[in-house]
């Protein structure tokens, strides 16, 4: 057996090994033994996954695991990208999560769901058949699904994130099934090799209309705007350690599902597809960076910060595809190699700035950036690793998503001179696109990380906080490495990214050469050394703190701060998250439609006398207020009124049988 098969058996068998024991097990040596299964898991899903991008290719058929139609496993260098990918976050978070679960008293069934939603994320690239990709996929959501509602008893808002997870996630299997179903239809079977054969024979509807309930289905497991109103909601009830997973692993597969039924099993197709998958991606981008702006939630917020990147994500895959569809197989190439570079960079910051996140929800009991504060003192281990985590974030130098963007940058510039009106128009409006996100969200992490851990504390769940125990450190200092590594040498990627483009179906060849200091081009006049750029910024740093301190010592003599008579500064005086983006809700007043809430309480001697006044706002995600919640509305009325129509008599329900059967023969008879 290969390496590949070798590793995803072992990493499939240790779920129900971790499950077996678990049964037995007491609480403490229940959580170390999911982590450590979890940590396998991840170890052995990066060892597949590297193996496939070097080069090695593995498939097998077990015909009688899942009946009739069998199972089928597939790994190549696509695959492999997302099997790596998952494998590294797994193995760091789970380790992460030995330290977070282990005080907590969390149930026995979301322990033992763990293992298995970490193997389901490695498993679901290695599929290569139509119902072994839809099991996995539904296994991968339900497992996600219990891990979400696992505090469920402590806080009614996890039933409620978990009711939106639940709806929305099945809404996308329902229309991801029908795809698949009617692509395996006209292919006349249901392996992905069937499926290649069959696609260039499809009928044009038919390939617009499984391209489009793909769309929907894997976009909204990215989330992808309008569909992603579960993200929000889930991601921050979730325990932490599931939210890293989730946010940094499983929504990857929307991407990937995108990037393997769009490109690979279809062949690519019409430029409107590619344009629509570029309009959505810079709209989910914007939208997701400015409602994460307006949020004081921290890991709201950092849920919000996954829709923007996913979104600049599906612009790098819409722009691949359109390129494609243009006879620019090169461009097509750095486009989709810019967005799987993001992927990997995005997984590594943002699973990073998720266990941190939860590092100070253990610590303080508390999310709100209002309520935070003072914790690079009292937490400076991870308050320096979510420094790092914010600067992969924010796309500037020396940081990893700087880098993917700045691909993502190189390859729209370079497709302006693609000819068409809409290339016209949508390029530019997408690097516009760009543009804005990365610059809010520059604000977002310095108001993120300023309010929360430099400024003084607010509380005192924040005035209490003590230091993350030893293994959760350890977990956030393997994906720090990860972050750094991405950050400084990015172009040993090169040719991992050009095999996984070219299984893609995509043979422009490599984006960038293979190069130890530069990342040059290969194609396009356009180089950039992330490792100079970060050495030059690192002896500016310490070039302008050593002067500082000299002139520091000759001229510093002790004084009192004049304080304009009022005293010493109160945390109540400083900044908090909501004032600190303020200014920006105004800019975007319009897009955002904040709402406002002042009570004045008067004097009871006279109505002109003020007593108190309380002024509140409050930012709503307005898709899911506009779009969602009359649909929701309409529903439950609907509801309501249908239960008119169960009045408990049997004579009623006999009559609607019979009224069913003539409908149904009726409908047989016109159909003759």
């Amino acid at each position: 057996m290969s390496v590949i098969g070798s590793a995803l058996g072992a990493g499939g068998g240790l779920p129900a090994a971790d499950a077996a024991a678990g049964a037995f097990l007491p609480e403490r040596a229940r959580v170390a033994a999911a982590g450590w299964c979890g940590v396998l898991v991840g170890a052995a899903g990066t060892v597949a996954g590297v193996a496939a991008l070097g080069g090695a290719g593995w498939s097998v058929f077990l015909p009688d695991v899942l009946p009739p139609v069998g199972v089928r496993l597939g790994v190549d260098a696509l695959s492999g990208l997302f099997m790596a990918v998952a494998g590294v976050v797994v193995c760091a978070v789970s380790l992460y999560g030995i330290g977070y679960a282990g005080h907590g008293g969390e149930a026995r069934g979301a322990q033992a769901a763990l293992p298995v939603f970490a193997a389901t994320l490695v498993l679901v690239p290695a599929a290569a058949s139509v119902s072994t990709f839809l099991a996995l996929w539904e296994l991968m959501a339900l497992t996600s699904l219990l891990l979400v509602l696992a505090e469920h008893r402590r806080r009614p808002e996890v039933a409620v994130a978990g009711q939106w997870y639940a709806v929305m996630t099945h809404l996308g299997l329902v229309a991801l099934l029908v795809a698949l179903s009617l692509f395996a239809a006209h292919a006349g079977g249901e392996s992905f090799t069937d499926l290649r054969v069959a696609a260039g024979t499809l009928p044009p509807a038919v390939r617009d209309t499984v391209f489009l309930l793909a769309l929907a289905a894997f976009g909204s497991k990215a989330g992808m705007a309008p569909l992603h109103a579960w993200l929000p909601r889930a991601h921050p009830e979730a325990p932490s350690n599931v939210s890293a997973l989730m946010s940094a692993a499983m929504v990857n597969l929307g991407v990937y599902g995108l990037v393997r039924v769009g490109f690979d099993l279809l062949g690519g197709g019409p430029r409107w597809w590619w344009l629509l998958t570029l309009a959505v991606g810079a709209l989910s981008a914007v939208y997701g960076i400015l409602q994460a702006a307006v949020s004081h939630d921290l890991k709201r917020l950092l849920a919000y910060s996954t829709a923007e990147n996913m979104g600049l994500v599906l612009v790098g895959t819409g722009a691949a595809g359109l390129f494609a569809a243009s006879g620019r197989p090169a461009l097509a190439s750095l486009a989709l190699a810019a967005a799987l570079l993001h992927v990997v960079n995005h997984s590594a910051f943002k699973a990073l700035l998720f266990c941190a996140a939860g590092s100070v929800l253990k610590a303080t009991g508390l999310r709100d950036l209002d309520l935070l504060g003072g914790l690079r003192a009292r937490m400076p281990v991870t308050a320096a690793l979510f420094a790092l985590g914010a600067l992969g974030a924010v796309a500037l130098p020396p940081g990893g998503g700087f880098v993917s963007e700045w691909l993502l940058f190189q390859s729209l510039i370079h497709g302006l001179s693609v000819p068409g009106v809409s290339t016209a128009v949508l390029l530019p409006v997408a690097v516009a696109a760009v543009a804005l996100s990365a610059g809010l969200a520059a604000a977002v992490f310095v108001k993120a990380l300023g309010v929360g851990f430099f400024a003084r504390a607010r509380s005192d769940g924040a005035r209490r906080a003590a230091e993350a125990p030893p293994a959760m450190l350890a977990g956030m200092a393997l994906l720090g490495v990860w972050c750094v590594a991405l950050a400084l040498v990015p172009q040993l990627l090169a040719e991992p990214l050009a095999r996984a483009a070219s299984a893609a179906g995509l043979d422009g060849g490599r984006a960038f050469a293979p190069d130890a200091l530069r990342l040059r081009l290969a194609h396009f006049p356009a180089l950039f050394s992330p490792l100079w750029v970060a050495l030059a910024l690192a002896v500016g740093v310490l070039a302008v703190s050593a002067l500082a301190r000299l002139a520091g010592r000759r001229r510093r003599r002790a004084a009192a701060v004049w304080d304009c008579g009022g005293g010493a500064p109160t945390p109540r005086m400083a900044y908090t998250a909501t004032s600190f983006a303020e200014p920006l809700q105004r800019v975007f007043d319009d897009v955002l439609a904040p709402e406002h809430d002042l009570d004045i309480t008067h004097t009871e001697e006279s109505r002109y006398l003020v007593a108190r006044a309380r002024y509140a706002t409050r930012v709503p995600d307005r898709v899911e207020h506009r779009l969602y919640t009359p649909v929701f509305t309409a529903l439950e009325r609907t509801g309501q009124r249908a239960r008119k129509l169960a009045p408990g008599s049997a004579h009623v329900y006999l009559g609607y049988g019979f009224l069913g059967l003539v409908v149904l023969l009726a409908a047989l008879a016109v159909s003759r």
